[in-house]
Protein backbone atom coordinates (compact mmCIF):
# COMPACT_ATOMS: atom_id res chain seq x y z
CA UNK A 1 0.00 0.00 0.00
CA UNK A 2 1.49 3.20 -1.14
CA UNK A 3 2.19 5.86 1.70
CA UNK A 4 1.69 9.62 1.85
CA UNK A 5 4.13 11.72 3.15
CA UNK A 6 3.02 15.27 4.33
CA UNK A 7 5.86 18.16 4.24
CA UNK A 8 5.96 19.49 7.66
CA UNK A 9 4.78 23.36 8.13
CA UNK A 10 7.71 24.60 9.45
CA UNK A 11 10.33 23.06 7.46
CA UNK A 12 8.42 21.56 4.77
CA UNK A 13 10.39 18.12 5.55
CA UNK A 14 8.61 14.75 4.57
CA UNK A 15 9.78 11.85 6.79
CA UNK A 16 11.32 9.10 4.65
CA UNK A 17 12.29 5.66 5.23
CA UNK A 18 16.05 6.15 5.08
CA UNK A 19 15.33 8.66 8.51
CA UNK A 20 13.46 5.94 9.70
CA UNK A 21 14.84 3.12 9.76
CA UNK A 22 18.13 4.78 10.80
CA UNK A 23 16.35 5.63 13.71
CA UNK A 24 15.52 2.33 13.92
CA UNK A 25 18.62 0.99 13.86
CA UNK A 26 19.20 3.02 16.89
CA UNK A 27 16.68 1.37 18.52
CA UNK A 28 17.52 -2.01 17.89
CA UNK A 29 21.18 -1.42 19.13
CA UNK A 30 19.06 -0.86 22.31
CA UNK A 31 16.15 -3.62 22.43
CA UNK A 32 17.98 -6.06 20.45
CA UNK A 33 21.63 -6.20 21.09
CA UNK A 34 21.69 -4.76 24.53
CA UNK A 35 19.14 -6.66 25.76
CA UNK A 36 20.52 -10.25 25.20
CA UNK A 37 21.93 -10.31 28.70
CA UNK A 38 18.65 -11.58 30.00
CA UNK A 39 19.88 -14.68 27.66
CA UNK A 40 23.54 -14.79 27.78
CA UNK A 41 23.82 -13.60 31.42
CA UNK A 42 25.46 -16.83 32.68
CA UNK A 43 27.36 -17.22 30.02
CA UNK A 44 29.08 -12.88 30.25
CA UNK A 45 29.08 -13.81 34.22
CA UNK A 46 31.44 -17.54 33.59
CA UNK A 47 33.87 -15.64 31.05
CA UNK A 48 34.82 -12.43 32.95
CA UNK A 49 34.28 -13.79 36.09
CA UNK A 50 31.95 -11.88 38.16
CA UNK A 51 29.72 -12.59 40.71
CA UNK A 52 25.69 -13.89 39.72
CA UNK A 53 24.87 -10.27 42.08
CA UNK A 54 26.73 -8.35 39.90
CA UNK A 55 25.75 -9.50 35.95
CA UNK A 56 22.02 -9.23 37.58
CA UNK A 57 22.46 -5.57 38.21
CA UNK A 58 24.69 -5.40 35.04
CA UNK A 59 21.52 -6.77 33.28
CA UNK A 60 19.11 -4.67 34.54
CA UNK A 61 21.17 -1.06 34.93
CA UNK A 62 20.44 -0.60 31.17
CA UNK A 63 16.91 -0.21 31.48
CA UNK A 64 17.25 1.41 34.67
CA UNK A 65 19.83 4.34 33.57
CA UNK A 66 17.44 4.57 30.48
CA UNK A 67 14.30 5.08 32.26
CA UNK A 68 15.41 6.96 35.11
CA UNK A 69 17.03 9.99 32.12
CA UNK A 70 14.48 9.31 29.60
CA UNK A 71 12.31 11.99 30.38
CA UNK A 72 15.31 14.34 31.46
CA UNK A 73 16.97 14.01 27.80
CA UNK A 74 12.75 13.73 26.17
CA UNK A 75 12.40 17.32 27.48
CA UNK A 76 15.64 19.01 26.73
CA UNK A 77 15.58 17.32 23.09
CA UNK A 78 12.38 19.93 22.36
CA UNK A 79 14.84 22.60 23.38
CA UNK A 80 18.59 21.73 22.07
CA UNK A 81 17.07 19.81 19.32
CA UNK A 82 15.55 16.34 17.96
CA UNK A 83 18.27 15.67 15.62
CA UNK A 84 21.15 16.43 17.72
CA UNK A 85 19.54 14.27 20.25
CA UNK A 86 19.26 11.14 18.50
CA UNK A 87 22.70 11.77 17.02
CA UNK A 88 24.31 11.96 20.53
CA UNK A 89 22.33 8.33 21.46
CA UNK A 90 24.25 6.68 18.35
CA UNK A 91 27.58 8.03 20.17
CA UNK A 92 26.89 6.65 23.47
CA UNK A 93 25.45 3.69 21.88
CA UNK A 94 28.82 2.98 20.39
CA UNK A 95 30.98 3.84 23.49
CA UNK A 96 28.63 1.72 25.94
CA UNK A 97 28.56 -1.24 23.43
CA UNK A 98 32.25 -1.53 22.91
CA UNK A 99 33.11 -1.66 26.47
CA UNK A 100 31.08 -4.14 26.96
CA UNK A 101 32.50 -5.93 24.19
CA UNK A 102 35.51 -5.41 25.15
CA UNK A 103 35.76 -5.75 28.38
CA UNK A 104 38.34 -7.73 30.01
CA UNK A 105 38.19 -11.15 32.37
CA UNK A 106 39.48 -10.57 35.88
CA UNK A 107 39.81 -7.16 37.92
CA UNK A 108 38.61 -4.83 35.45
CA UNK A 109 35.29 -6.68 33.93
CA UNK A 110 33.27 -5.34 36.21
CA UNK A 111 33.93 -1.44 35.45
CA UNK A 112 33.91 -2.33 31.73
CA UNK A 113 30.51 -3.84 32.51
CA UNK A 114 28.83 -1.53 34.65
CA UNK A 115 30.15 1.89 32.84
CA UNK A 116 29.27 0.13 29.10
CA UNK A 117 25.58 -0.90 30.23
CA UNK A 118 25.26 2.38 31.79
CA UNK A 119 25.93 4.45 28.43
CA UNK A 120 23.72 1.40 26.39
CA UNK A 121 21.06 2.66 28.91
CA UNK A 122 21.76 6.07 28.24
CA UNK A 123 22.04 6.54 24.54
CA UNK A 124 18.42 4.59 24.26
CA UNK A 125 17.31 7.40 26.94
CA UNK A 126 18.66 9.87 23.84
CA UNK A 127 17.31 8.22 21.11
CA UNK A 128 13.85 7.20 22.17
CA UNK A 129 11.76 9.77 23.10
CA UNK A 130 14.20 12.24 20.32
CA UNK A 131 13.23 9.64 17.67
CA UNK A 132 9.79 9.46 18.65
CA UNK A 133 9.01 13.42 18.64
CA UNK A 134 10.76 13.08 15.38
CA UNK A 135 8.16 10.86 13.55
CA UNK A 136 5.52 12.95 15.39
CA UNK A 137 7.11 15.90 13.74
CA UNK A 138 7.52 14.56 10.16
CA UNK A 139 5.00 11.59 9.43
CA UNK A 140 1.17 12.56 10.12
CA UNK A 141 -1.89 10.42 9.96
CA UNK A 142 -1.50 6.64 8.56
CA UNK A 143 2.03 7.18 7.54
CA UNK A 144 2.62 8.18 11.34
CA UNK A 145 0.90 4.97 12.10
CA UNK A 146 3.10 2.90 9.90
CA UNK A 147 6.27 4.71 11.15
CA UNK A 148 5.01 3.97 14.52
CA UNK A 149 4.14 0.23 13.76
CA UNK A 150 8.07 0.00 11.85
CA UNK A 151 9.61 1.61 15.07
CA UNK A 152 8.02 -0.91 17.32
CA UNK A 153 9.26 -3.50 15.32
CA UNK A 154 12.46 -2.34 16.63
CA UNK A 155 11.58 -1.70 20.21
CA UNK A 156 9.38 -4.84 21.23
CA UNK A 157 10.27 -6.61 18.45
CA UNK A 158 13.99 -6.29 19.03
CA UNK A 159 13.43 -7.23 22.66
CA UNK A 160 11.51 -10.87 20.92
CA UNK A 161 14.68 -11.71 19.14
CA UNK A 162 17.29 -10.45 21.88
CA UNK A 163 17.38 -13.89 23.81
CA UNK A 164 17.07 -15.94 20.55
CA UNK A 165 19.75 -13.80 18.51
CA UNK A 166 21.70 -13.68 22.09
CA UNK A 167 22.06 -17.53 22.61
CA UNK A 168 23.03 -17.82 18.70
CA UNK A 169 25.43 -15.74 18.59
CA UNK A 170 26.62 -16.76 22.01
CA UNK A 171 27.14 -20.21 20.99
CA UNK A 172 28.40 -19.51 17.34
CA UNK A 173 30.69 -16.58 17.55
CA UNK A 174 31.02 -15.74 21.10
CA UNK A 175 28.83 -13.07 23.24
CA UNK A 176 31.49 -10.07 22.52
CA UNK A 177 30.06 -10.23 18.76
CA UNK A 178 27.06 -9.13 19.63
CA UNK A 179 28.18 -5.69 21.46
CA UNK A 180 30.84 -5.36 18.73
CA UNK A 181 27.70 -5.31 15.88
CA UNK A 182 25.67 -3.21 17.74
CA UNK A 183 28.54 -0.90 17.75
CA UNK A 184 28.41 -1.25 13.66
CA UNK A 185 24.60 -0.82 13.81
CA UNK A 186 24.94 2.44 15.73
CA UNK A 187 26.87 4.03 13.09
CA UNK A 188 25.43 2.56 9.95
CA UNK A 189 22.27 4.87 11.63
CA UNK A 190 24.18 7.19 12.53
CA UNK A 191 24.95 8.08 8.66
CA UNK A 192 21.82 7.53 7.64
CA UNK A 193 20.10 9.98 10.31
CA UNK A 194 22.70 12.80 9.23
CA UNK A 195 21.74 15.79 7.24
CA UNK A 196 17.94 15.22 8.76
CA UNK A 197 16.82 18.69 9.27
CA UNK A 198 16.16 19.55 12.88
CA UNK A 199 13.12 19.61 14.72
CA UNK A 200 12.65 22.03 18.08
CA UNK A 201 9.43 22.69 20.05
CA UNK A 202 8.64 26.71 20.36
CA UNK A 203 9.99 27.68 23.31
CA UNK A 204 7.96 29.42 26.50
CA UNK A 205 10.56 31.12 28.51
CA UNK A 206 13.48 30.77 29.87
CA UNK A 207 15.08 26.84 29.97
CA UNK A 208 15.93 25.96 34.01
CA UNK A 209 17.35 22.45 34.47
CA UNK A 210 15.25 20.96 37.22
CA UNK A 211 18.33 19.99 39.36
CA UNK A 212 16.16 18.57 42.29
CA UNK A 213 13.86 16.82 40.51
CA UNK A 214 16.25 15.12 38.94
CA UNK A 215 18.77 14.08 41.84
CA UNK A 216 15.42 13.48 43.90
CA UNK A 217 14.46 10.84 40.94
CA UNK A 218 17.47 9.40 40.30
CA UNK A 219 18.14 8.98 44.29
CA UNK A 220 14.91 7.32 44.58
CA UNK A 221 15.06 4.99 41.91
CA UNK A 222 18.38 3.68 42.16
CA UNK A 223 18.08 3.17 45.91
CA UNK A 224 14.45 0.88 45.31
CA UNK A 225 16.43 -0.75 42.27
CA UNK A 226 19.22 -1.77 44.49
CA UNK A 227 17.01 -3.01 47.47
CA UNK A 228 14.54 -5.12 44.24
CA UNK A 229 18.00 -6.62 43.58
CA UNK A 230 19.97 -7.14 46.29
CA UNK A 231 17.74 -7.13 49.35
CA UNK A 232 18.07 -10.84 49.72
CA UNK A 233 21.38 -11.10 49.64
CA UNK A 234 21.24 -8.49 52.27
CA UNK A 235 18.73 -10.08 54.27
CA UNK A 236 14.93 -8.69 53.82
CA UNK A 237 14.70 -7.15 56.99
CA UNK A 238 18.55 -6.19 57.71
CA UNK A 239 19.40 -2.95 58.83
CA UNK A 240 20.98 -2.00 54.65
CA UNK A 241 17.52 -3.36 53.31
CA UNK A 242 15.51 -1.17 55.39
CA UNK A 243 17.52 1.68 54.91
CA UNK A 244 16.94 1.18 50.92
CA UNK A 245 13.67 1.35 51.44
CA UNK A 246 13.78 3.72 53.47
CA UNK A 247 15.61 6.19 51.10
CA UNK A 248 13.69 5.25 48.19
CA UNK A 249 10.51 6.35 49.98
CA UNK A 250 11.52 9.89 51.36
CA UNK A 251 13.43 10.88 47.93
CA UNK A 252 10.00 9.79 45.97
CA UNK A 253 8.28 11.85 48.14
CA UNK A 254 10.65 14.77 47.67
CA UNK A 255 10.94 14.05 44.02
CA UNK A 256 6.72 14.63 44.03
CA UNK A 257 7.24 18.20 46.21
CA UNK A 258 10.21 19.50 43.86
CA UNK A 259 8.22 18.98 40.51
CA UNK A 260 4.41 20.27 42.04
CA UNK A 261 3.91 23.13 40.70
CA UNK A 262 7.32 23.38 39.38
CA UNK A 263 7.64 25.01 35.73
CA UNK A 264 10.83 24.07 34.69
CA UNK A 265 9.98 20.26 36.03
CA UNK A 266 11.29 17.29 34.10
CA UNK A 267 8.01 15.47 34.40
CA UNK A 268 4.96 17.28 33.55
CA UNK A 269 2.29 15.84 36.08
CA UNK A 270 -0.33 17.65 33.82
CA UNK A 271 0.05 15.43 30.82
CA UNK A 272 -1.29 13.23 33.63
CA UNK A 273 -5.11 15.03 33.27
CA UNK A 274 -5.67 13.28 29.68
CA UNK A 275 -6.96 9.63 30.51
CA UNK A 276 -5.79 8.04 27.21
CA UNK A 277 -2.19 9.08 27.98
CA UNK A 278 -2.38 7.93 31.23
CA UNK A 279 -4.02 4.68 30.36
CA UNK A 280 -1.35 4.39 27.46
CA UNK A 281 1.74 4.96 30.11
CA UNK A 282 0.25 2.84 32.69
CA UNK A 283 -0.57 -0.29 31.27
CA UNK A 284 2.83 0.28 29.10
CA UNK A 285 4.82 0.27 32.29
CA UNK A 286 3.07 -2.98 33.37
CA UNK A 287 3.19 -4.96 30.60
CA UNK A 288 7.26 -4.21 29.92
CA UNK A 289 7.41 -5.15 33.36
CA UNK A 290 6.39 -8.94 32.45
CA UNK A 291 9.67 -8.97 30.26
CA UNK A 292 10.47 -10.53 33.94
CA UNK A 293 9.52 -13.97 32.11
CA UNK A 294 12.35 -14.01 29.86
CA UNK A 295 15.22 -14.29 32.50
CA UNK A 296 13.05 -16.95 34.88
CA UNK A 297 12.26 -19.25 31.63
CA UNK A 298 15.70 -19.09 30.41
CA UNK A 299 17.26 -19.73 34.05
CA UNK A 300 14.66 -22.21 34.98
CA UNK A 301 15.25 -24.54 31.60
CA UNK A 302 19.41 -23.96 31.22
CA UNK A 303 19.79 -24.19 35.08
CA UNK A 304 17.06 -26.67 35.97
CA UNK A 305 17.55 -28.56 32.52
CA UNK A 306 21.00 -28.16 31.76
CA UNK A 307 20.33 -26.71 28.05
CA UNK A 308 22.18 -24.46 26.64
CA UNK A 309 21.82 -20.49 26.05
CA UNK A 310 21.29 -21.42 22.14
CA UNK A 311 18.52 -23.82 23.21
CA UNK A 312 17.24 -22.02 25.62
CA UNK A 313 16.90 -19.29 22.91
CA UNK A 314 15.48 -21.22 20.51
CA UNK A 315 12.41 -21.54 22.81
CA UNK A 316 11.92 -17.79 22.66
CA UNK A 317 11.83 -18.02 18.57
CA UNK A 318 7.85 -17.88 18.72
CA UNK A 319 7.56 -14.47 20.77
CA UNK A 320 10.05 -13.07 17.98
CA UNK A 321 7.55 -13.73 14.85
CA UNK A 322 4.66 -13.08 16.05
CA UNK A 323 5.57 -9.45 17.71
CA UNK A 324 6.94 -8.94 14.72
CA UNK A 325 4.50 -10.43 12.18
CA UNK A 326 1.55 -8.77 14.58
CA UNK A 327 2.74 -5.28 15.23
CA UNK A 328 0.79 -4.09 11.66
CA UNK A 329 -2.46 -5.97 12.78
CA UNK A 330 -2.18 -4.10 16.03
CA UNK A 331 -2.04 -1.08 13.71
CA UNK A 332 -5.04 -2.41 11.60
CA UNK A 333 -7.40 -3.05 14.91
CA UNK A 334 -6.29 0.25 16.39
CA UNK A 335 -7.90 2.13 12.81
CA UNK A 336 -10.81 0.34 13.03
CA UNK A 337 -11.38 -0.34 17.03
CA UNK A 338 -9.83 2.80 18.47
CA UNK A 339 -7.23 1.82 20.96
CA UNK A 340 -8.96 0.57 24.46
CA UNK A 341 -9.99 -2.86 22.75
CA UNK A 342 -6.73 -3.91 21.02
CA UNK A 343 -5.04 -2.68 23.95
CA UNK A 344 -7.27 -4.99 26.63
CA UNK A 345 -7.43 -7.41 24.11
CA UNK A 346 -3.29 -7.80 24.46
CA UNK A 347 -3.05 -7.75 27.93
CA UNK A 348 -5.14 -10.57 27.60
CA UNK A 349 -3.17 -12.70 25.44
CA UNK A 350 -0.20 -12.12 27.44
CA UNK A 351 -1.85 -12.98 30.70
CA UNK A 352 -3.23 -16.24 28.96
CA UNK A 353 0.73 -16.87 27.97
CA UNK A 354 2.40 -16.29 31.60
CA UNK A 355 -0.01 -19.14 32.47
CA UNK A 356 0.96 -21.45 30.27
CA UNK A 357 4.36 -21.13 31.65
CA UNK A 358 3.47 -21.92 35.27
CA UNK A 359 2.91 -25.68 35.59
CA UNK A 360 7.04 -26.23 36.37
CA UNK A 361 6.44 -29.62 37.16
CA UNK A 362 5.91 -30.98 34.37
CA UNK A 363 9.07 -33.08 32.26
CA UNK A 364 11.07 -30.98 30.39
CA UNK A 365 10.52 -32.81 27.22
CA UNK A 366 6.68 -31.61 27.39
CA UNK A 367 7.24 -27.96 29.06
CA UNK A 368 9.59 -26.95 26.44
CA UNK A 369 6.66 -26.84 24.03
CA UNK A 370 4.26 -25.39 26.72
CA UNK A 371 7.35 -22.60 26.50
CA UNK A 372 7.30 -22.23 23.05
CA UNK A 373 3.71 -22.09 22.40
CA UNK A 374 3.52 -19.32 25.61
CA UNK A 375 6.21 -17.03 24.12
CA UNK A 376 4.24 -17.08 20.33
CA UNK A 377 1.11 -15.77 22.96
CA UNK A 378 3.28 -13.62 24.36
CA UNK A 379 4.52 -11.98 21.34
CA UNK A 380 1.13 -12.03 19.55
CA UNK A 381 -0.25 -10.11 22.62
CA UNK A 382 2.22 -7.63 22.98
CA UNK A 383 1.99 -7.10 18.96
CA UNK A 384 -1.71 -6.53 19.48
CA UNK A 385 -0.93 -4.13 22.25
CA UNK A 386 2.49 -1.85 21.01
CA UNK A 387 0.98 0.41 17.77
CA UNK A 388 -2.37 1.06 19.47
CA UNK A 389 -0.75 1.94 23.16
CA UNK A 390 2.35 4.28 21.36
CA UNK A 391 -0.12 6.14 19.04
CA UNK A 392 -2.81 6.87 21.60
CA UNK A 393 -0.19 8.38 23.65
CA UNK A 394 1.39 10.63 20.78
CA UNK A 395 -1.65 11.35 19.65
CA UNK A 396 -2.32 13.10 23.23
CA UNK A 397 0.99 15.36 23.27
CA UNK A 398 1.12 19.06 22.77
CA UNK A 399 3.31 19.84 20.32
CA UNK A 400 5.41 21.69 22.22
CA UNK A 401 5.47 18.71 24.81
CA UNK A 402 6.01 15.75 22.58
CA UNK A 403 9.53 14.95 23.33
CA UNK A 404 9.21 15.17 26.93
CA UNK A 405 5.63 13.27 26.62
CA UNK A 406 7.45 10.73 24.62
CA UNK A 407 9.92 10.47 26.91
CA UNK A 408 7.62 9.92 30.02
CA UNK A 409 5.79 7.39 27.95
CA UNK A 410 9.57 5.33 27.20
CA UNK A 411 10.25 5.86 30.34
CA UNK A 412 7.43 3.58 31.61
CA UNK A 413 8.93 1.08 29.05
CA UNK A 414 12.22 1.64 30.78
CA UNK A 415 11.98 1.17 34.36
CA UNK A 416 9.12 -1.05 33.62
CA UNK A 417 11.44 -3.83 32.15
CA UNK A 418 14.22 -2.92 34.63
CA UNK A 419 11.95 -3.49 37.72
CA UNK A 420 10.44 -6.30 36.15
CA UNK A 421 13.60 -8.17 35.44
CA UNK A 422 15.16 -7.23 38.84
CA UNK A 423 11.73 -8.05 40.61
CA UNK A 424 11.86 -11.53 38.80
CA UNK A 425 15.22 -12.18 39.20
CA UNK A 426 15.09 -11.62 42.76
CA UNK A 427 11.92 -13.73 43.31
CA UNK A 428 14.17 -16.75 41.46
CA UNK A 429 16.77 -16.01 42.84
CA UNK A 430 15.81 -15.92 46.94
CA UNK A 431 13.43 -18.71 46.35
CA UNK A 432 15.78 -21.42 44.57
CA UNK A 433 18.74 -20.17 46.98
CA UNK A 434 16.71 -21.11 50.10
CA UNK A 435 15.86 -24.58 49.17
CA UNK A 436 12.39 -26.45 48.24
CA UNK A 437 9.14 -24.59 49.19
CA UNK A 438 7.28 -28.15 51.48
CA UNK A 439 3.75 -26.99 51.37
CA UNK A 440 3.93 -26.45 47.18
CA UNK A 441 5.37 -30.03 46.97
CA UNK A 442 2.68 -31.22 48.69
CA UNK A 443 0.01 -29.63 46.74
CA UNK A 444 1.86 -29.96 42.97
CA UNK A 445 3.60 -33.59 42.19
CA UNK A 446 7.10 -32.49 40.58
CA UNK A 447 7.52 -35.51 37.75
CA UNK A 448 11.20 -36.06 36.77
CA UNK A 449 14.55 -35.26 38.47
CA UNK A 450 13.56 -33.95 42.12
CA UNK A 451 17.26 -32.42 42.26
CA UNK A 452 16.28 -29.46 40.62
CA UNK A 453 13.41 -28.71 42.54
CA UNK A 454 14.30 -25.50 44.33
CA UNK A 455 14.41 -24.05 40.69
CA UNK A 456 11.13 -25.54 39.59
CA UNK A 457 9.24 -23.80 42.68
CA UNK A 458 11.23 -20.90 42.27
CA UNK A 459 10.20 -20.14 38.29
CA UNK A 460 6.47 -21.12 39.57
CA UNK A 461 5.92 -17.99 42.08
CA UNK A 462 8.45 -15.86 39.45
CA UNK A 463 5.87 -16.77 36.94
CA UNK A 464 3.01 -15.79 39.16
CA UNK A 465 4.64 -12.36 40.37
CA UNK A 466 4.56 -11.81 36.15
CA UNK A 467 0.84 -13.07 36.10
CA UNK A 468 -0.22 -10.42 38.55
CA UNK A 469 1.21 -7.75 36.58
CA UNK A 470 -0.19 -8.59 33.61
CA UNK A 471 -3.75 -8.46 34.92
CA UNK A 472 -2.90 -5.17 36.62
CA UNK A 473 -2.27 -4.08 33.06
CA UNK A 474 -5.29 -4.66 31.86
CA UNK A 475 -7.18 -3.40 34.67
CA UNK A 476 -5.35 -0.13 34.01
CA UNK A 477 -6.47 -0.28 30.30
CA UNK A 478 -10.34 -0.93 31.27
CA UNK A 479 -10.36 1.81 33.68
CA UNK A 480 -8.51 4.69 31.73
CA UNK A 481 -8.45 4.52 28.34
CA UNK A 482 -12.18 5.85 27.34
CA UNK A 483 -14.50 3.87 24.49
CA UNK A 484 -13.93 6.10 21.81
CA UNK A 485 -14.33 5.72 18.12
CA UNK A 486 -11.26 5.28 15.41
CA UNK A 487 -8.94 8.10 14.88
CA UNK A 488 -11.06 10.32 18.37
CA UNK A 489 -8.41 11.18 20.87
CA UNK A 490 -10.48 11.41 24.21
CA UNK A 491 -9.92 14.25 27.05
CA UNK A 492 -7.88 16.37 24.24
CA UNK A 493 -9.87 19.51 25.65
CA UNK A 494 -8.34 20.65 28.54
CA UNK A 495 -4.68 21.79 28.29
CA UNK A 496 -2.41 19.81 28.95
CA UNK A 497 0.57 22.11 30.65
CA UNK A 498 1.13 22.91 33.57
CA UNK A 499 -0.60 26.15 34.72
Amino acid sequence: MAVTYTPTATTGFVGNDRVLFGIIFGVLAFWLFAQTTLNIAPVMAQDLGVETNVMNIAVSITALFSGIFIVVIGGLADRIGRVKTVMWGFILSIAGSLLVGLAPAGALAETFLMIGRVLQGLSGAFIMPASLALIKAYWDGPARQRAVSLWSMGSWGGSGFAALFGGLMAQNVGWRWIFIAGAALSLIGMVMVRGTPESKAQTRGAYKFDTAGVVTFMVAMVALQVFATQGGNFGWFSLPTIGLLVISVIFGFLFFRAEAGNPSAFVDFGLFRNMTYTGATISNFLLNATAGILIVAMSLVQLGGDMTAQEAGLLTVGYAITIVAFIRVGEKLLQRFGPRRPMIWGGLIVALAIALLLPTNMLLENYRYLVIVAFSLFGLGLGFYATPSTDAALAALPEDQSGSGSGLYKMASSLGASFGVAISATVFSAISAGGSVQWLEGAISYLGRQDNLAVREAAFFAFLVNLVLAILAIISVMVTIPKTKPGEVADTGEDLRND
